[in-house]
């Protein structure tokens, strides 16, 4: 496996310690949020690698950038991410688990944005690879946990950000409504324009208002991509 960083535009991941490495769905989510210029805090749950934190640090004047991440391997090489990047004074992360991290910041630290690109996987896929698994699987993060410690994390304006399958939109969005969490934006990801929806892009907060709706297609044909996609991240990929 090559041990060469992945570069982007403003600055370079290390992932050869990484479990799960980078992908579509995370460059995806810290293109897409919303950023409101007054933010001022914000925290990435499972931040692995450290590329939505430093995503963010590059798209935002956000002074506390937080990032939370159980894995110790992730862990030390999140940290050494954000270390040789240019935001390393904003950018800080702690190794722990969420419930726990919760339970020690709750009366400390409030986020403006949360945000994550949470395991969705379940048991019947696990592999061989504990360190994969915790990376990939529910059972380390359940969307129950993450939608609950969010309401005591967030500012009163605050919002949520995440990416799921599709397939668990419906149950994502019944159990963040038993936690006063309400859709705000959602945007639908297709490959392709005639190929199914893959992912769903979720902006929730606490105000029940009128969900904003839209679609994403990637691809027009096999690395020829929408105007669209290249218009979300042709701040950070080399090539677009």
């Amino acid at each position: 496996m090559s041990k060469k960083p992945f570069q982007f535009k403003e600055f370079e991941v290390h992932q050869d310690r990484c479990a799960m490495k980078i992908g579509t769905d995370g460059v995806l989510l810290g293109a897409w949020v919303d950023l409101p210029e007054n933010i001022n805090s914000i925290l990435d749950v499972g931040t692995g690698t450290g590329i939505i934190a430093l995503m963010l640090a590059q798209r935002s004047p956000a002074q506390l950038i937080d990032a939370l991440e159980i894995d110790e391997n992730a862990y030390e090489q999140a940290v050494e991410n954000f270390e040789a990047s240019d935001w390393g004074d904003r950018l800080f992360c702690y190794h722990a688990e969420f419930g726990e991290f919760v339970e020690e910041m709750q009366d400390e630290e409030k986020y403006d944005l949360i945000i994550s690109n949470p395991p969705f996987y379940n048991a019947d896929y696990k592999t061989t690879s504990k360190e994969r698994d915790m990376a990939r699987f529910q059972d380390a993060l359940p969307f129950e946990l993450l939608l609950e410690g969010s309401t005591y994390l967030l500012s009163e304006n605050g919002t949520l950000a995440v990416i799921i399958p599709k397939n668990q939109e419906e149950s994502f969005l019944t159990t963040a409504e038993n936690f006063q969490l309400f859709p705000k934006k959602i945007t639908y990801v297709k490959g392709h324009q005639d190929s199914e929806i893959k992912r769903c892009l979720l902006l929730l907060g606490f105000d029940n208002t009128k969900t904003e709706k839209d679609e994403l297609v990637i691809e027009i044909n096999r690395h020829q991509y929408t105007e669209a996609y290249k218009n979300l991240v042709k701040d950070f990929y080399l090539a677009m």
